[in-house]
């Protein structure tokens, strides 16, 4: 954590919608004039998405399996890294990766990376999306068992690490968690679209990324400081049988917060719509209600951020 150079992350796996929080946080930014330095997981990815491709077809081959949640396709130490010397210095090295939304502004094509550069000069803040914005994993090699099995954390195909903790360099950590069967349907309906799949197939990839799932998502959310989770109110018993994804009128949001006494949360509560307050460290509000749960909430919080890195 830095006084002076804050970081704020929003973390979440794949299809927890993420993205969708980062326009509110950028809405938030821009009234109350903050410049902001803004990361992305993807930028820490370590392949392209050719090599990607075809390390995923070597491994197959050999009876392996990679994962997007794990270090074998990302770079936790980079990540790392731009954390720590943005909260050091006010600087860090991240670079894009090209994708359809965002291709208009560069010469590469989708799937690959721009150059590593250097974030703006003089921001009020760092504002990082992805999965591992809090991610904490011990030292790590990759071998397995005679059976088979990954041993305990240690990981597989070459790469090893001395441990990682991202989340000690980060201010507020914002955690979005569907409820998991929603996870799992956004997942695949997303990724049917995106990248042509079968539901099968990415219901394949699922199983197969479980394991690193339960290593390096699911430990972030004990150390978020604020977690969105939406919960269906609609059956979503089997995310496998191609459920359409529950709309927001069929959801609700569980907003809890890991350390109650620093929040007023009876006044979030009164404040936002259609809250109820469930404990002292929890609301559930209407499932249409996250961009302004998260004005109310983050709001005032970034403010004093700012304000404090100002002394």
């Amino acid at each position: 954590m830095s006084k002076t150079h804050p970081i704020i992350a929003v973390t979440g796996a794949c299809g927890a919608g993420t993205s969708s929080v980062q326009k509110t946080f950028k809405e938030i930014f821009f009234r109350h004039n903050i410049q902001a330095g803004f990361i992305e997981g993807d930028g820490f990815l370590r392949y392209d998405d050719k090599a990607t491709e075809k390390m995923i077809i070597q491994a197959k081959s050999e009876g392996k399996s990679l994962s997007c949640y794990g270090p074998d396709l990302n770079d936790f130490s980079k990540l790392e890294s731009c954390f720590k010397s943005y909260a050091e210095s006010g600087s860090g090295c991240f670079r894009y990766k090209v994708n359809q939304q965002n291709q208009h502004l560069f010469d590469e094509v989708p799937g690959e990376f721009t150059e590593w550069q250097n974030l703006p000069q003089d921001t009020d803040c760092l504002f990082y999306e992805g999965m591992h914005g809090g991610v904490v994993a011990e030292s790590w090699t990759r071998r397995k068992s005679g059976n088979g099995q990954i041993v305990d954390n240690e990981r597989r195909n070459g790469h090893s690490g001395q441990g990682v903790d991202v989340a000690q360099y980060v201010d507020l950590l914002i955690g979005v968690v569907p409820a998991i069967n929603l996870e799992w349907i956004q997942r695949i309906q997303g990724d049917r679209i995106k990248w042509q799949l079968t539901a099968e197939k990415v219901t394949e990839q699922i199983l197969h990324q479980l394991q690193d799932y339960i290593h390096f998502i699911v430990p972030q959310f004990s150390l978020t400081d604020i977690n969105f989770q939406r919960m269906p109110v609609v059956d979503t018993s089997n995310p496998f049988d191609m459920s359409a994804v529950p709309n927001d009128d069929e959801s609700v949001l569980v907003v809890s917060f890991r350390e109650a006494h620093k929040h007023d949360v009876a006044y979030y509560a009164d404040s936002i719509e259609g809250a109820v307050m469930t404990r002292r460290n929890s609301l559930v509000i209407p499932g249409c209600g996250m961009g302004h749960a998260l004005d109310v909430i983050c709001s005032p919080l970034i403010e004093q951020l700012i304000d404090q890195s100002h002394y």
